[in-house]
């Protein structure tokens, strides 16, 4: 594990002290966001140490070319790429013609940074003595806007403490930017042109081959001591640059202030003729406002997010602050007003992994979202995919499946497959699945089965299909196969009849039949339009069924388990236990062709399913098969430890669950996996909830109704969540003493508490 440096606090992230070894770590952990754009914590001043600069604006993307040695049918053509956007927080500072840079300072002290996560704000102040001898001593302080979420807004401050000297402020747009992830050294951005109206300046871009076109833009206001003053500005300007300069003789314990607004307009919500006038229209509204009361509104929208979303801990403070990071991060991510995003699985903290969606989303992020905001969040990203169907079935084309079989992509940006990793992009074809489990749980939680008949039935039918052709019935074992699969555990490639797969090929099957079952029923004018638009015969909902009533399991009966797959017996079967941890992670020290001959698990996979699927089977299945794979499991997916974290809740194995919790919530905090520098692990976040909810918690939908089986951690002195469930919200507190239950609202709620009924009346 890297140092641990960040503080523990029960509500921000804290560092205390500069350390150039962790500018880059640091500069994903104190990420910012508001859904719509965001940002790395890259320093508003010239750093010229190692830094990894990014900012990123929702839903630009560009498309590079796929990098391969061979071509294959169906290859994705380009792998999206989260583009890093023209850079608008840049301010250099000059000190008596010396620019402050903490990479060359003679001495940088009282360094302190701070992500206030209760606020949603970015805060930085420390003295530093320059190459000049001139001593300093710098706060500032930024944030994006929830509430005007095309603006961000920086309040710079400087004091000289050793004497009076000439500060210089160049604020700046640059759109000189290149991407840290990209194949072949492209130029991303083709500037358009860069415009200036009095202190505004704006620079117009459009992606390459995408097209999206961008205006960033910055308005600055100069104070000393507190109070505006009025300044002319000396502008510089390039082919991608354009700066403002304001200089100022400043006495010794004066404070020289800069408040910068900037921000992005984007034609996915503007005319791109208008985009200047979307940008000044913007900029006024700001400035109008002032950084104090931006600020004072995004306290506002903060405090309402939490007041929903939060989860207290008492008695626990990593734990405690584990969980909001996860927590803030998701919000600051995706809020689900824009029915065109989803979840990204860095969101706006760094390039890897490119695209936006993945199948996290459906497994993952759906059921925070679902529970923390009002269903019509979950709604609309389960309306994303519907919105991709025509992609899917393409998609599905291009790999020779017909009849409208769909095949969601494994990455993408826009519907389109775009991951160019054979082995996952081809085999890890039980994401498919995951889209249709989202549809069912977002029903069994919210009880609205009207978007089904609307549109969930048409995706169910095109899932089937495709899991349909995707079998092969093998004469030897007289049941339909599955061959040539990744199933979650990637760490073996290329395999037969992984169990997952089987297991939710089977139940999309299945639960595509009962759906066309109650259509056809309880509506009919839906159903017809659905059977006319997709000509789905009984012919072929036969032979749908005789593939799910035939699906073969791979099972051991000497280890009374179903195998993971066919082959994996066939393993020296060496526990993570006896392995050398010199040799950790192995996907960093081992070669491929060893770990795929090994039998190490990267995260869930036979036991994946036993966690959707948790009421197929009892829980002494699930504990034969939890005790036979985790000591196999090496966690070595950010997915991993919350899954095992709910089923050791489940077995009563609360010191094994709380472990997996805390790694869960502090795999970036504490960079578990030494690779926090390039971004953080957004979408496994939505787990470290469902580690407390539906771990320590016990929540569930059980017999049409919520229940609880509460635990809680030996060292904890209590927690709480909140839950809306169907409109309406439950506070559930478990103590070491009880679990008390409060509920906003106007009529009662019966919930299970234990397996017994129990009635929830108003407050």
């Amino acid at each position: 594990m890297n140092q641990v440096y960040i503080q523990p606090n029960e509500w921000s992230i804290l560092e205390e002290g500069f350390d150039s070894q962790m500018v880059k770590s640091s500069e994903s952990l104190f990420s910012i966001g508001n859904g719509a754009m965001g940002q790395r914590a890259n320093f508003e001043e010239e750093y010229t140490g190692p830094t990894f600069q990014g900012s990123y604006i929702a839903g630009v993307y560009y498309p590079d070319k796929t990098r391969v040695g061979w071509w294959k049918n169906g290859y994705p053509e380009y792998f999206a790429k989260v583009l890093n956007a023209p850079n608008w927080i840049g301010i250099n500072v000059l000190i008596n013609d010396e620019k402050l840079d903490l990479y060359t300072c003679k001495e940088v002290v009282n360094f302190k940074r701070e992500l206030n996560m209760q606020e949603g704000w970015l805060s930085r102040s420390f003295e530093a003595v320059l190459q000049n001898d001139v001593k300093i001593k710098v706060e500032t302080k930024r944030f994006l806007s929830l509430d005007l979420d095309e603006i961000g807004a920086i309040s710079y401050n400087i004091t000289p403490l050793s004497n009076d000297v000439s500060i210089t402020y160049i604020p700046y747009l640059d759109a000189g930017i290149t991407n840290e992830d990209t194949n072949w050294d492209d130029q991303f951005w083709d500037v358009l042109g860069i415009s200036q109206d009095n202190h505004q300046s704006f620079i117009e871009a459009r992606t390459m081959k995408t097209h999206f076109y961008t205006c960033t833009f910055m308005e600055s206001k100069i104070f000393i001591d507190g109070n505006e003053i009025t300044t002319n500005s000396a502008n510089e300007q390039s082919s991608n640059f354009i700066a403002n300069k304001y200089q100022q003789e400043i006495k010794k314990n004066q404070t020289y202030s800069i408040h910068k607004f900037g921000g992005y307009v984007v034609d996915r919500n503007h005319d791109k003729s208008e985009l200047v006038a979307a940008a000044k229209t913007a900029l006024d509204k700001a400035v109008s406002f002032g950084f104090d009361a931006l600020l004072a509104m995004q306290k506002e929208a903060w405090a309402k997010i939490w007041s929903m979303s939060d989860i207290t801990i008492e008695g626990d403070v990593k734990a405690q602050q584990g969980i909001r990071f996860n927590i803030f991060q998701l919000n600051q991510t995706y809020l689900g007003t824009d029915a065109s995003l989803n979840i990204g699985p860095k969101g706006f903290t760094g390039e890897k992994y490119g695209g936006s969606t993945y199948w996290d989303t459906e497994a993952y992020c759906i059921p925070f979202y679902m529970a923390t905001k009002d269903q019509s969040v979950a709604r609309t990203l389960l309306e994303y995919r519907y919105n991709h169907l025509e992609k899917a079935i393409e998609n599905a084309e291009k790999l020779g499946f017909k009849n409208g079989a769909a095949l969601y992509p494994m990455v993408t940006m826009n519907g389109e497959e775009c991951h160019n990793e054979w082995e996952i992009t081809f085999e890890e074809i039980h994401r498919n699945g995951a889209i249709a489990f989202a549809i069912y749980n977002y029903h069994r939680f919210t009880e609205d089965y009207t978007y089904i008949p609307e549109k969930g039935l048409e995706v169910l039918i095109g899932i089937a299909r495709f899991w349909h052709q995707r079998v092969n019935f093998s004469t030897d074992k007289d049941k339909f196969v599955m061959l040539g699969v990744t199933g979650p555990n990637e760490y073996e490639n290329n395999i037969n009849n992984n169990f997952y797969t089987n297991y939710i090929a089977k139940w999309c099957i299945e639960y595509a039949l009962e759906n066309i079952d109650i259509v056809k029923i309880d509506h009919i004018s839906d159903y017809i339009r659905i059977k006319e638009k997709v000509n789905i015969t009984d012919e072929e909902l036969a032979s749908w069924k005789n593939v799910a009533d035939n699906m073969y399991f791979p099972f051991s009966e000497k280890h009374n388990v179903y195998l993971q797959q066919d082959g994996f017996l066939d393993k020296e079967l060496i526990t993570v236990a006896d392995l050398d941890q010199s040799q950790r992670p192995i996907n960093q020290k081992w070669s491929w062709d060893r770990i795929l001959r090994s039998p190490y698990i990267k995260q869930a996979d036979t036991l994946q399913g036993f966690y959707m699927f948790e009421d197929h089977f009892s829980t002494e299945e699930l504990e034969r098969h939890f005790d036979f794979y985790e000591p196999f499991t090496v966690h070595e997916s950010s997915l991993s430890p919350c899954v095992h974290s709910i089923q050791a809740a489940k077995l009563d194995r609360m010191e094994q669950a709380y472990t997996f919790y805390l790694r869960t919530s502090r795999l970036d905090l504490d960079d578990y996996n030494h690779e926090v520098e390039e971004g953080l692990h957004i979408t496994s976040m939505a787990g470290t909830w469902m580690s407390i909810v539906e771990g320590f918690g016990g929540m569930r939908v059980v017999d049409n109704s919520l229940s609880f089986s509460p635990k809680i951690p030996k060292g904890w002195d209590s927690y709480s969540f909140k839950v809306n469930f169907r409109q309406q919200v439950i506070t559930v507190n478990v103590s070491q003493n009880g679990t008390q239950f409060e509920l906003e609202g106007t009529k009662a709620i019966n919930i299970l508490v234990n397996g017994e009924q129990v009635t929830v009346s108003p407050k």
